[in-house]
């Protein structure tokens, strides 16, 4: 085996997307599949057992979304780069998944040359947003941003403050685990902990004084 083959591990939920992922990269020399995966539990498993170079992770998955996939295989094994390859290109789920570590994100309409550009990238230690995310991320970080939950309550960490921000905008706690890409256990972890450093008794408390501070302004998502 050649010491630059790049080992691929794909991992989506759909078995026709990883055979069509399957079908480009077998013409591609330096390239190998070397596992698939149709969930995130999957996913972290092999990552643990073919030890790829690269994983393609899809978002929205059963059992364990991509983003939470993404932070535990990296946390165990650091220098694997993980693209995120979906069809999620809101602002939600591009920063969930560079928060996570994830060195890539490409849409899935993305064609053969950007995506093998992405791996090549990010294999060699790069990291490489396609050129719709680079945009939206551009566009912002160079809009004016108001003050977030940690600047204004320093007790929470910036996943607290996000899900503050979205209890004081009226979410409940299925919308926040959709928004953030984590799960409602994680949510109901995070509600508790706020609580607890916010010294309130329950949600209408912690709403009210998020409001104080000028949170809660965003419009929901459907």
């Amino acid at each position: 085996m050649k010491a630059s083959l790049i080992r691929i591990l794909v991992v989506d939920d759909h078995t026709l997307f990883r055979e069509g992922v399957n079908a480009i990269f077998s013409t591609v020399p330096d390239v190998q599949v070397v596992g698939e995966a149709s969930n995130g539990v999957e996913a972290v498993s092999l990552a643990n057992s073919t030890r790829p170079d690269v994983i393609l992770m899809d978002i929205q998955m059963p059992q364990l979304n991509g983003i939470e996939a993404t932070r535990q295989i990296l946390h165990t094994r650091p220098k694997i780069g993980i693209i995120v390859l979906t069809m999620y290109e809101d602002d939600d789920s591009v920063f969930a998944a560079m928060r996570a570590g994830a060195r890539g994100y490409i849409l899935k309409g993305a064609d053969q040359e950007e995506l093998l550009r992405a791996v090549r990238a990010v294999a060699s230690g790069e990291a490489l947003f396609g050129p719709a995310i680079a945009t939206r991320m551009m566009n912002y970080f160079s809009s004016p941003k108001a003050e977030t939950a940690p600047d204004v309550f320093p007790e929470l960490t910036e996943r607290e403050g996000e899900v503050l921000d979205l209890i004081a905008s009226g979410s409940n706690n299925a919308h926040i685990a959709g928004q953030l890409s984590i799960s409602p256990k994680t949510v109901r972890n995070h509600v508790s902990n706020i609580f607890n450093k916010l010294q309130v008794a329950d949600r209408s408390q912690a709403i009210i004084k998020a409001r104080q501070k000028g949170l809660g302004d965003k419009e929901l998502g459907v």
